[in-house]
């Protein structure tokens, strides 16, 4: 995860940087360009590392629905980590879609469909306590259906080690309401490999080269 906020607001400013920390948990924001709004998505497959599990299709949103204001989306994701802080899953759980896939790429293989992704985030939090929180410190608002999050762990106020991550959020609506129907968080290593990881990609790369049949096995 480790796919949060202390609070959330629906009236917060967009990306307005600032030197001193704002009341509530965010590290600070940024403006990014303006994206073209998509009009259509294709269909994400989401495949794992391991051969045993097939690939998942992620749903697309319906592209005759109607999008919801701007804020809307980054308040729905802002929501989500504010019910994972206070361990209320039952505040969580009309946020995400019923045929939702969550990747988080520390499993071998996606949480797929809302209850597998709640009994993971009951684990989780009854592995931890409350003092641990997730505290967002990015968030983009550019694009109403997908989103990017950039978020550490704190203990009581400090930064927890190894905790960085960063997350994208794809949301549509449904029944009227918008909801989370894929996920993806990427967490900081333990172990960090540094160059020895390009040397690793390059022998890779060498050996998908000379024997490119090797490339089904993957």
């Amino acid at each position: 995860m480790n796919s949060i906020l202390s609070s959330s607001s629906p009236s917060l400013p967009i990306f307005n940087h600032k030197k001193s920390p704002p009341p509530f948990p965010i590290s600070h924001s940024f403006t990014s360009p303006s994206i073209p709004r998509p009009t259509h998505y294709s269909p994400l497959r989401v495949s794992s590392s391991s051969s045993d599990n097939p690939a998942v299709t992620v749903p697309s949103p319906p592209t005759d629905a109607p999008l919801d204001t701007l804020r809307s989306a980054s308040h729905v994701v802002r929501e989500f980590y504010d019910g994972v802080n206070r361990h209320d899953l039952a505040s969580v759980e009309p946020l995400i879609a019923e045929n939702c896939v969550y990747e988080d790429l520390v499993f071998s293989r996606p949480f797929v469909g809302r209850k597998d992704i709640l009994l993971f985030f009951k684990k989780f939090n009854d592995s931890i306590s409350k003092d641990l929180q997730f505290v967002i410190d990015d968030i983009s608002t550019e694009d109403s259906s997908a989103l990017g999050v950039l978020w550490h762990l704190e203990w009581k106020g400090k930064e927890f080690p190894f905790s960085k991550g960063c997350s994208f959020y794809r949301l549509a609506d449904v029944d009227g309401k918008k909801q989370i129907i894929y996920a993806r968080d990427s967490v900081e290593p333990a172990f960090k490999p540094g160059e020895m990881a390009l040397t690793a990609i390059r022998g890779v790369t060498w050996l998908l080269e000379q024997f490119p049949q090797l490339a089904d096995r993957i």
